[in-house]
């Protein structure tokens, strides 16, 4: 099983960005969270970081015919607006897509309350802090069937 976990806009700065809502851990940290757990799984994981959308959407689009299996997401700033990106997810139903925020996103500023990009996913994980991509990637297992 090959899973992609794609982190959008300022994910990098994890560790360093607001700490009181994404916590203290940094980017390679859950990168390294994100390994160990498809280790322990038997899969491949690819793991892409972009504060760029064409990239996101690039990135998407090669899944189609790259072997990818699931994804993971977490489109940062670019859920609330981004309905391009809603159109890449949305492209092909094949595989199962999991949408991810660290923070409660329905607790937090009135705009944040909107995904745009939800409905294009099988499913949404918010709140659950970095675990919550570790629990994506079990939904990506159960659902792809793999």
């Amino acid at each position: 099983m090959k899973i992609l976990v794609m982190n959008g806009p300022n994910l990098n700065f994890l560790g360093i960005r607001d700490k009181a809502v994404y916590g203290s851990e940094d980017y390679d940290h859950l990168v390294g969270m994100i390994k160990d757990k498809a280790a322990s799984m038997g899969a491949a994981v690819e793991c892409f970081q972009s504060n760029h959308e064409g990239d996101l959407i690039d990135r998407i689009q090669k899944a189609y015919s790259d072997g990818t299996d699931g994804i993971v997401i977490n489109p940062g700033a670019l859920t609330h607006y981004s309905y391009a990106l809603y159109d890449a997810l949305g492209s092909y139903d094949t595989i199962p897509m999991i949408e991810v925020h660290i923070s409660d996103i329905n607790s937090r500023d009135e705009f944040r309350k909107v995904s745009v990009t939800a409905p294009a996913c099988d499913a949404q994980i918010i709140g659950h802090g970095l675990k919550g991509y570790l629990e994506a990637m079990d939904l990506i297992a159960e659902r792809s069937g793999k």
